[in-house]
């Protein structure tokens, strides 16, 4: 069956677009062809008026952790590598965490581990982590972490025009999106398990030419 132009496709996916992007996904159209971001995938973790800040969480940079921050080795997902975040600033490591449980579940129990925010709510939450903490103090408390190099940013409206332009589909992220230990196959997924018109846009060939 033929698939529909991809500028008919809603980049929410019918949805109501959400005031606040912090922890949605930013899924690149096919119509997307910069080199830094064609056919992946992006969590956002900051979003406001003053612009937004995501990484790109598909893409393995090859360079193992242990050898740039060997005390986080252990709490890696496997690929244990250096994820390329996106283009900016690429001398900058960002770690992201997952947690065994619900912080502040209990009565009393704090509100999640020092130096973590959460991103993506969920049974085992999500979140930004301060890599300057010791992780041997997460170890009981972690059940992943990824780190990234470098981020992509974009001014006050900027991503919006992006959106509005058909540059990215705009998706809810789930907890283990970034954590993913096939990480090359997450493109597809991501679009596959929205259904709908999205669903038919994961079949969509790297080269337009070959379908």
């Amino acid at each position: 069956m033929p698939i529909e132009p991809f500028s008919a496709f809603e980049p929410y996916g019918g949805a109501m677009p959400p005031d606040v992007l912090v922890g949605q996904l930013l899924v690149a159209t096919p119509q997307l062809a910069d080199p830094n971001f064609a056919r992946r995938v992006l969590l956002v973790l900051d979003h406001g008026d003053h612009g937004a800040l995501g990484v790109v969480i598909d893409r393995p940079g090859g360079v193992p952790v242990g050898e740039l921050m060997a005390p986080w080795h252990p709490l890696a997902t496997p690929p244990a590598e250096l994820f390329t975040g996106g283009p900016v600033a690429r001398n900058a490591l960002i770690g992201l965490v997952r947690l065994r449980g619900r912080p502040g579940a209990e009565p009393g129990a704090p509100e999640g581990p020092l130096g973590w925010r959460l991103l993506v709510d969920d049974p085992r939450p999500l979140g930004i982590v301060d890599l300057a903490v010791d992780p041997s103090s997460l170890d009981d408390a972690v059940v992943g972490a990824r780190l990234f190099s470098g981020y992509a940013g974009w001014d006050s409206g900027q991503l919006e025009e992006e959106i509005d332009e058909g540059s990215w589909y705009v998706v809810p992220a789930e907890a283990r999106d970034p954590i993913s230990a096939d990480p090359e196959g997450l493109w597809r997924r991501v679009l596959r398990r929205q259904g709908g018109a999205l669903a038919l846009v994961s079949g969509f060939p790297p080269d337009p030419a070959l379908n």
